[in-house]
């Protein structure tokens, strides 16, 4: 269920998509049967026998009606890019608050710069507020998608994407990975909690109370190649959730060095790249592992 604008104008469209599309699928679907009933290889029934060699009324409606569909499924697609356009910023009452996230192997990082916090395995947003999200990798691409709330957007190393989104109802969601990364893909996924601005404001302050520094050391061991579950066993506290972990900020520009990793002109070593069996290991890896 839709909930927010975003996912509601997208559910609009895929209906009205898929019910354009029946206007020419129907008839097959139907004709067909008619078809091999009526002409079937036995005496007594129908007997095709045609008497034109081009019929003006057919084939005006042969041709005539995919070319209407595909018109207006064009034009709607066209309205629907313009209007749902990700990296468009959602005017609301209040302003947006700002979400960095970092793609890894296999769980989300949730970086709220202005709270000073940070997440795994938990998004949580104030209802009625826009969210303004910047997406990187530190691993392979991988494809960030929250049903309820915002399309699908690709996330890559050493590049950002954005997506804005805003949610008009309290609740309980999903967001996932969509793209196939690896043994532990099927577990990349988190629970997205939209509340009100009191609970939000609660919650904040229950992650600053219960939250470990995220530092250099943390960040590493949080970009090792293992799912939320096994990372929680590490770094997880009887403070928090068995669902999440909570963070305190303690880097101000950590997204900003994920992202600069990639941009110093040479490839990185396996045992500097995020990801790989090797991360971490050898002399030159805490030099190069250094967010």
């Amino acid at each position: 269920m839709p909930l927010g604008p975003v996912a509601h104008e997208q559910k609009t469209h895929f209906f009205w998509a898929t019910a354009l599309t029946m206007v020419a699928i129907l008839p097959v679907f139907i004709l067909v049967p008619v078809i091999l009933v009526k002409y079937r290889r036995k005496k007594g029934k129908g007997i095709y026998a045609p008497k034109w060699e081009s019929y003006g009324p057919l084939e005006v409606i042969m041709w005539g009606v995919p070319f209407l569909v595909i018109f207006v499924l064009s034009f709607m697609l066209w309205r629907a890019t313009i209007s749902l356009d990700p990296y468009e910023e959602i005017e609301g009452v209040v302003p947006p608050i700002s979400v960095q996230v970092v793609g890894l192997d296999w769980k989300w990082l949730f970086i709220y710069p202005e709270l000073k916090i940070a997440t795994v395995g938990e998004l949580v947003v104030p209802v009625h507020t826009p969210v303004s999200m910047i997406l990187t990798s530190d691993t392979v691409m991988q494809s960030f998608w929250i049903a309820a709330l915002a399309g699908q957007i690709y996330v890559m190393p050493g590049m950002t994407t954005k997506l804005n989104f805003i949610a008009t109802q309290n609740g309980k969601t999903q967001g996932e990975n969509t793209q196939y990364t690896g043994k532990g893909f099927t577990g990349q996924k988190f629970d997205v909690l939209i509340k009100n601005e009191e609970a939000f404001q609660a919650w904040v302050a229950q992650v600053r109370a219960r939250g470990i520094a995220l530092d250099s050391e943390t960040y590493n061991r949080l970009a090792m190649r293992t799912t939320r579950v096994e990372v929680q066993k590490e770094l997880g506290t009887a403070q928090m959730p068995e669902h999440a972990l909570y963070f305190t900020l303690t880097d101000p520009q950590l997204f900003q060095s994920v992202v600069m990793r990639y941009h110093s002109g040479k490839p990185l070593n396996m045992e500097q790249q995020p990801g790989t069996e090797k991360f971490g290991q050898g002399e030159d890896a805490a030099e190069g592992a250094q967010p």
